[in-house]
């Protein structure tokens, strides 16, 4: 088989980690040419977005052209709503880090939404890159999360704000606080064990969340809304504003404390 040939025959985990790897290598190789060249802030945000977009949607074109799209870098096409098989994708989450050349909390987002006779559609596989550490996240290969650590729960937080629930949570637990970047970055930082809850309130969309979501999911981590309902994807709305990734066992435990802070 040539190269194109077995692209179109891996299955879906193996070509969304394909494609989130591949990218961020070429995004990796983009920012050291750009700040070689005296390139910073907006100019390598735009080249980045604009390059990785470009490359995800010349792949997916070419080995998946049956399929429908819902990407961040793209305008929507509704025509999504009735596909059977959605690609959501996130080519650059965590631009701003992406601009500052010593930050390695920037990600690939690559995800697949399913539905079938049986279901009105699920997240069936997914990738995250973290191209500047080069280690790709997937559902196939699960990465299977590390056994609790000692010690207080870690919750990490955004680089420049911290939710209300998240300073209640982490009352509540006695947790240690962290702070990264990208979505992609915290999700992953409890999916590898680095920190054990990560919530978001206040503004995503789901390409922000998909790709993250199913490889957490695959590790054995618990995923919600803040209030506790379900992850729904492929919707006409791209907005989901809110999430929890956390450890299984902090799962009642989050869930409780936000409970508390809502009445």
């Amino acid at each position: 088989m040539t190269s194109t040939e077995n692209l179109k025959h891996r299955d879906d985990a193996q070509f969304a980690t394909y494609l989130a790897t591949e990218t961020g290598k070429r995004l990796v190789k983009l920012r050291k040419e750009l700040v070689s060249r005296g390139f910073y802030g907006w100019d390598l945000k735009d080249a980045g977005d604009a390059m990785a977009q470009e490359f995800l949607m010349s792949q997916l074109r070419e080995h998946r052209p049956n399929d429908a799209v819902l990407s961040e870098e793209a305008v929507d096409n509704t025509a999504r709503l009735s596909a059977k098989r959605v690609w959501i994708i996130d080519p650059l989450d965590g631009t701003q880090e992406f601009s500052e050349p010593e930050r390695h909390d920037w990600a690939v987002h690559v995800a697949l939404w399913e539905s079938n006779e049986t279901s009105d559609g699920a997240l069936v596989a997914g990738a995250v890159s973290l191209p500047a550490i080069e280690l790709t996240l997937s559902t196939d290969p699960i990465y299977k999360t590390p056994e609790k650590h000692d010690g207080p729960p870690r919750l990490v937080v955004s680089r420049t704000r911290t939710p209300r629930e998240a300073i209640l949570v982490a009352d509540a637990l006695g947790c240690d606080a962290m702070r990264l970047g990208s979505a992609g970055a915290k999700a992953m930082s409890v999916v590898l064990g680095e920190c054990d809850i990560y919530l978001h309130t206040g503004g995503q969309h789901q390409w922000d969340s998909a790709a993250p979501v199913a490889v957490a999911r695959a590790a054995g981590l618990f995923t919600s809304r803040i209030d506790g309902s379900e992850l729904i994807y492929n919707q006409a709305d791209t907005w989901l504003p809110d999430l929890i990734v956390c450890r299984a066992d902090l799962a009642e435990p989050v869930l409780a404390a936000l409970r508390k802070s809502a009445r």
